[in-house]
């Protein structure tokens, strides 16, 4: 138990900032995850929720009174989202790759085009959720600019949907979150997280070219 307790605490530094251990490996967590889906593979939804239950202890820092005590609830209630969505996406991956063909020996996903009506549909629930989530999570405490942390929850949510749908549009959705993610976890603090949102901008609008691809791969055999 003590060790356990000394991992949970464990504290470095980078500058004059204090950074969990733990936030460091929920987003290393979350980069494997974020991996095995470009990749289309099952085991990338597990991975993820081990990362998002890491971060949820992260985002909280009042109640769990760690050196940052700034909430994001919205960054605290993605991860219980994520864990929940998660869930449903393992298990719909998994009963695809038992019927999906198989890339060599190891099963991929097939990807898909979501269309326009369901572009238009992530788009207006996107926009409509920011503007509902916004005073909920203003009347709750949460950082601001509270618009942003709504946002970046909503966009989590939906991309997140689309990831379990295997819509190649998800990556998108994701480059949209990351946008408003990355400013927002700098002036919070949350330096780690603030560098990984960065680098998954990058990485997320590769994994959309890489689906696009595989998509294409797949309409043509």
């Amino acid at each position: 138990m003590g060790i356990l307790l000394w991992l949970f605490d464990a504290t470095f530094r980078i500058g004059d900032q204090v950074v969990l251990w733990r936030e460091v490996v929920g987003n290393l967590f979350g980069l494997a995850s974020a991996l095995g889906g470009m990749r289309r593979r099952a085991w990338a939804w597990p991975v993820g929720i081990i990362g998002n239950a890491l971060l949820l202890t992260v985002f909280l820092g009042a109640v769990f009174h760690t050196p940052n005590p700034t909430n994001l609830l919205g960054q605290a209630g993605r991860q219980l989202m994520f864990i929940v969505v998660s869930v449903y996406g393992w298990v719909q991956w998994r009963r695809v790759e038992r019927v999906e063909v198989t890339t060599g020996p190891v099963a991929v996903i097939r990807p898909r085009w979501a269309g326009w009506r369901v572009r238009l549909v992530l788009v207006g629930l996107l926009l409509g959720g920011t503007l509902v989530l916004t005073p909920v999570f203003r009347a709750l405490g949460s950082y601001e600019p509270v618009w942003a942390d709504a946002w970046i929850f909503m966009g989590s949510l939906l991309a997140t949907w689309g990831m379990a749908k295997r819509w190649v549009e998800f990556w998108l959705i994701w480059v949209a979150v990351d946008l408003v993610g990355v400013p927002l976890l700098f002036s919070a603090g949350y330096w780690v997280s603030a560098s990984m949102y960065l680098f998954y901008g990058v990485f997320t609008l590769a994994g959309f070219f890489v689906w696009a691809r595989g998509e294409r791969v797949v309409a043509a055999s």
